[in-house]
């Protein structure tokens, strides 16, 4: 069973919709237990990185989902859900994060040419070994929704990088810990085929 974090924030249907789509029913749940008992997990994530992290702190999820990380079960970071993972966030005020993946979260600082925001289709550079994204080709498009990106510590955990006037990091993966900041649920045909990766995953 595949279940979606409910923490208040996040397009829970369309992600439990598009699993749908790919053969895979979930369960969309706040209670800790449910998350715990789970095969795989989710956790998506629209809105502010300080309004989110409260949300998980104050449902007692955060240390679920660090449970859920030492196991080793396979989760599943969207967008927001994968900024969280990280140490800090600098939006709106200086955030601390899961710490999980050591690093920090900081705003797009680019040439007046380019909108922030980003939203829309971009492509990504795919590290070949990443399970999440095998069978996609590098260069394809994905959905963004973002004005901040992830700076991890650790280059090993880079899973694909994008161009949109900086180079920055648009997926991770560490062991079975995996996330992407743009949309895979909102990603036509290929985007499906992330979600089918992830349901598949065999450790």
């Amino acid at each position: 069973m595949i279940a979606i974090i409910d923490y208040g924030m996040g397009n829970l249907a369309s992600v439990q919709n598009a699993f749908l789509k790919v053969g895979y029913p979930t369960l969309i749940t706040a209670r800790p237990e449910d998350i715990l008992a789970a095969d795989k997990v989710v956790l998506p994530g629209v809105g502010a990185f300080g309004d989110a992290i409260h949300n998980l702190r104050q449902r007692g999820m955060d240390e679920t989902i660090r449970q859920i990380v030492e196991r080793q079960t396979p989760l599943l970071g969207i967008c927001l859900g994968m900024q969280l993972l990280f140490s800090q966030s600098e939006e709106n005020g200086l955030h601390l994060g899961l710490d999980i993946i050591p690093g920090r979260v900081q705003r797009f600082d680019l040439p007046a040419d380019f909108k922030v925001p980003q939203i829309g289709w971009n492509s990504i550079v795919i590290n070949p070994a990443s399970r999440l994204l095998a069978g996609i080709p590098s260069d394809s498009y994905f959905y963004f929704v973002h004005s901040y990106y992830v700076v991890p510590d650790d280059s090993a955990v880079v899973a694909a990088r994008t161009d949109y006037g900086i180079d920055f990091v648009s997926a991770i993966e560490r062991g079975a810990l995996m996330a992407t900041q743009f949309h895979p649920e909102k990603s036509s045909r290929l985007g499906l085929r992330i979600l089918k990766n992830f349901g598949e995953l065999k450790l």
